[in-house]
């Protein structure tokens, strides 16, 4: 067998019997580099050579964690879910039917507004969750809201902002890992743009946010009003601190812009993150005592997503130390001969398997780069057309995936009263609604580019 499709074989294996990630992704490259006769210390060489890939995206996450805990300690995540539950939590609702669809697409709207932006404009990533949601879980089950509707909600804004804004995660996910390991791969597509790269499948998960909003999670669904949630209570809002948050994510999210605009060298993201923390410092947001405390705390959120990131580009340079890329390139073309269309459908669905099995596109995407640039290449697939592929299979099982930040925080937050489950209600609907239509729209958009 071909010691790249062996290694990832090991990998998946490895991962769906819920080894950890990073040992499966070790254990993977181990397997594969014995096979093709590297030996034990050249394959741990060249898993060594490839950890340094991972490191500055790695440092990018932890630094955003950090940003992220500080804007969640200045009180501005609670101030919104302060102001939804003000707006919301109205005493007509238990007998006004209008009041009641205001209130519902209200909190609907509200929380995929916030989902959005936690990704790219105030890149907290899922740390809003636990402020926002479990505050408002007495409302849902008041107005009888699906709540697989508000996980499906959740899930579109953590996963399909970073596959298509290129901004705060999505700069990462996009440019330093998606391009860079392309670019590492032989492919040059600096010129290519990448939103019109994405945005037939941004499309797809566009249309199964509607089919699960209006048609299957549209009816009432009724649950315990007095159950109790598992939230702190609302603490006293420092509006100096929400301030300095706001002022914060404003220069993080201009420094961030500039620096793309210009085409700078600097990681504008690494950038960004610095500047924001070093305000909420010397503006006091954040008090020398508590510093070590928050940016610690956030580094440690986004910890193990960095650890998975910088395994996966060591499994990524053991793959291609093997030089038996090109052999299961050239086989598995004689295998498709012409047809890009059944090619396209493969390479997708793999990329699906394989995100499923680790929990993270972000990990995935250095995985499967080495095999389908010059699969791509091989097809004639066209450069826009390669990016949006890989771009696709890469993003495809991060919803759906039971081992996803896109499905574990949703959870955390919905279940905060004990009446949401994990594989129920959050993992299934999400699966069903995201990843079928972004496999049809990624399998559209590369017939079409």
């Amino acid at each position: 067998m071909n010691a790249v499709v062996l290694s990832v074989l090991v990998m998946l294996i490895l991962s769906v019997m819920r080894v950890h990630v990073v040992l499966a992704l070790f254990l993977g490259a181990l397997v594969g580099g014995l096979t093709a006769g590297l030996g034990l210390e050249a394959t741990m060489v060249a898993f060594q050579d490839g950890l340094a890939g991972g490191a500055k995206i790695a440092l990018s996450y932890a630094l955003l964690g950090a940003f992220a805990m500080a804007v969640a300690h200045s009180g501005l995540p609670q101030l919104l879910a302060n102001w939804l539950i003000a707006k919301l939590d109205n005493d007509d609702m238990s007998t006004s039917d209008k009041v009641k669809v205001w209130a519902k697409w209200g909190m609907i709207g509200g929380v995929l507004l916030m989902s959005i932006m936690s990704q790219n404009l105030i890149p907290v990533h899922i740390a809003f969750i636990p402020l926002l949601i479990p505050p408002l879980l007495v409302i849902m089950s008041r107005l009888k809201l699906d709540r697989r509707a508000m996980a499906s909600v959740l899930t579109f804004g953590l996963v399909t902002t970073y596959m298509f804004l290129p901004i705060g995660f999505g700069k990462i996910f996009l440019y330093d890992i998606l391009y860079g390991n392309i670019q590492k791969s032989g492919l040059d597509v600096s010129d290519v743009p990448v939103m019109q790269a994405m945005w037939i499948p941004a499309l797809g998960m566009v249309i199964g946010l509607i089919i699960a909003l209006t048609v299957t999670y549209r009816k009432p669904r009724d649950y315990d009003t007095t159950a109790v949630v598992d939230v702190e209570q609302p603490k006293e809002i420092d509006k100096k601190k929400v301030m300095i948050a706001l002022v914060a994510i404003v220069a993080c999210f201009a420094i961030q812009t500039w620096l793309t605009i210009v085409g700078s060298d600097a990681d504008s993201l690494l950038v960004g993150a610095l500047v924001g923390l070093c305000l909420f410092v010397i503006t006091g947001a954040v008090k020398w005592k508590d510093a070590e405390h928050v940016f610690t705390g956030g580094m440690k959120m986004m910890a193990l997503i960095g650890f998975i990131m910088i395994s996966a580009q060591g499994f990524a340079a053991v793959m291609q130390a093997t030089d038996q890329i090109a052999p299961l390139v050239e086989g598995t073309s004689a295998l498709f001969g012409n047809n890009k269309g059944m090619a396209a459908f493969a390479m997708l669905l793999v990329g699906l398997l394989v995100t499923m099995g680790i929990g993270s596109s972000f990990s995935t995407l250095p995985i499967i780069t080495a095999i389908y640039v010059p699969l791509c290449l091989a097809l004639g697939f066209s450069p826009l057309a390669t990016v949006s592929i890989i771009g696709t299979a890469g993003a495809l099982g991060d919803a759906g995936s039971p081992a996803s930040d896109s499905t574990l925080g949703p959870t955390a937050g919905l279940n905060a009263d004990g009446q949401h489950d994990h594989m129920r209600d959050t993992v299934i609907p999400t699966f069903i609604h995201f990843n079928i239509p972004l496999l049809a729209a990624g399998w559209v958009a590369a017939m079409v580019l």
